[in-house]
């Protein structure tokens, strides 16, 4: 507007332009809320398929241990009931703020099939914020996650990772918001607080599922019942070195310590210590070496019952050495490239690894190589054979090679046709590597976006970094359908300090 004194007739034009343009800012593309009305119908389904897989364990547990182990059985059931009682404590509580909002909101509107005042951005606020609904849900969550993860047990807890929390998004844009606001305030479509609830039902669910099956296997972990014997032959090794010892443990399962049971070996007695027998065979020349044994227990009437082991194979061979790379048969330069090193009949601690066209450091069966130079590096291993003498046992040539080059993503995509509000939702460009076994990272250093826009001049612009500048993202708000967003010469660097030229991203807007 211009400069100078206004008339009051000015100044409330000028007032009801801003309003305009808010209301203009607020408003929610429908298919954006579009999206999350599909978004809860597949949460929805999700949800329902999980009810059933935790009815169908439940009912199972009941058919099958309840029936077979009564005893056993009835306490985890309980636990295993309790669980899920506390789970649909909240899952009901949730669906009461779901009916409660959709009434608020004018009920579901067969049409769009949806709630009627999907766009509201005061009922959610209103609801959940003003009337502190917000905060009796966050209060439930942290309550029920609780009991759900104090229903294991110490050994059931190990590895369980719950998606239902109330942890605050992170601050964007400088602003920082607790998990009320963030998902239920100021801003947020009545459409989208109902995906919200929908979520939370789906990751109640989820930890409901978790939960039970985890108790429920639980009586299914291994009962030792000492009411038969079973022969056993145990070698801490089947393949020896030529010149060093082979033995094995021979002995029953549920063993008497302060037996002597009667063992054989090939037709030979072994002497017996604690209930067991040790065996020692012969490792005087190279090739397979098999043998068995027989135990005779002595029964209640006298008599001897002979129980056998299956025949037992080693393997005497000359000393040799293994070197595998742990992902793949080459070695990039710039990362650290894990390898293992092994040699039959040698301990781990006694071998010696070094590296020509490179550096290795570790220990044991685990090295790290570190190379920096296109071409063939080679791996040596030697070891201690008897006390005080090393040997050379081998070595393994790699390939050298460079790191790919990454895609250059934007909005997830490297190129093709992507939705209008997803290039403005986006303001960084990325560099990915696709079916890389290693955890390499690129960074976008600078790039060119050209913005054309029908029947309008081609906008070209630069940035350094892989942000888009103040300037890029003015341009970008206004994509609209129709609209082809270029990055170009876009360059990025990884791990091993080179620049790569990356292939342009070409995104049409629809």
């Amino acid at each position: 507007m211009a400069g100078g004194k206004q008339t009051p007739r000015q100044r409330m034009i000028g007032i009801m332009y801003l309003v305009l343009l808010g209301l203009i800012a607020l408003n929610v593309p429908d298919s954006l809320l579009d999206a999350f009305k599909n978004i809860t119908i597949s949460l929805d389904s999700s949800s329902k398929n999980v009810t059933n897989g935790v009815e169908t364990s439940i009912a199972s547990f009941k058919a099958t241990k309840l029936k077979d182990e009564p005893a056993r059985a009835t306490p985890i059931l309980k636990r295993a009931e309790e669980a899920k009682a506390n789970a649909e404590a909240l899952i009901n509580y949730v669906q009461y703020l779901r009916d409660l909002l959709v009434k608020e909101g004018g009920g579901i509107n067969p049409t769009i099939n949806d709630v009627d005042a999907r766009e509201n951005l005061d009922i959610s606020p209103r609801l959940m914020i003003s009337d502190k609904r917000a905060d009796t849900l966050k209060e439930k969550i942290d309550k029920t996650k609780e009991l759900l993860f104090n229903a294991l047990n110490d050994k059931e807890k190990k590895g369980v990772n719950f998606s239902l929390n109330t942890d605050a998004p992170p601050t964007s844009l400088g602003v920082t918001k607790n998990w009320q606001d963030a998902y239920f305030g100021e801003g947020i479509p009545l459409g989208a607080t109902l995906t919200t609830l929908a979520k939370i039902q789906t990751d109640t669910k989820n930890a409901e599922n978790e939960v039970v099956k985890r108790i429920l296997g639980e009586v299914d972990q291994a009962q030792v019942n000492l009411d038969q014997y079973n022969a056993v032959a145990v070698a801490p090794t089947s393949y020896v070195l030529v010149g060093q010892p082979y033995t094995a443990d021979v002995f029953l399962t549920a063993y008497d310590s302060k037996s002597s049971p009667n063992i054989t070996v090939n037709g030979s007695p072994l002497q017996t210590e604690s209930g067991k027998g040790k065996y020692v065979g012969s490792t005087s020349s190279e090739g397979p070496h098999t043998w068995s044994a027989r135990i005779n227990v002595k029964q209640t009437d006298g008599t001897f019952k002979p129980y056998d082991t299956p025949p037992q194979t080693y393997m005497v061979a000359r000393p040799s050495a293994v070197v595998s790379p742990d992902k793949m048969n080459v070695l990039y330069i710039g990362l650290p490239n894990p390898v293992s090193v092994s040699a039959p009949g040698i301990a781990a601690k006694d071998l010696k690894v070094s590296m020509n066209g490179g550096s290795i450091s570790g220990s044991g069966e685990h090295w790290t190589a570190n190379v920096s130079t296109i071409g063939t590096a080679t791996i040596s291993v030697s070891g201690e054979l008897t006390k005080g003498k090393t040997s050379f046992l081998g070595s393994s040539v790699f390939r050298v090679k460079r790191i790919p080059d990454p895609k250059a993503q934007f909005a997830g995509k490297s190129g093709g046709n992507t939705s209008a509000a997803n290039i403005r939702a986006q303001d960084r460009v990325f560099a990915k590597l696709d079916n890389f076994e290693f955890d390499a990272k690129f960074s976008v250093t600078r790039f060119t976006l050209l913005i054309a826009k029908p029947r309008q001049d081609v906008v070209s612009l630069s940035a350094t970094g892989n942000e888009l500048t103040s300037a890029m993202k003015s341009f970008m708000n206004n994509v609209t359908p129709g609209t082809t967003v270029v990055f170009k010469d876009i360059i990025a660097v990884g791990p091993d300090g080179s620049q790569r030229g990356l292939d342009p991203i070409v995104l049409s807007a629809n």
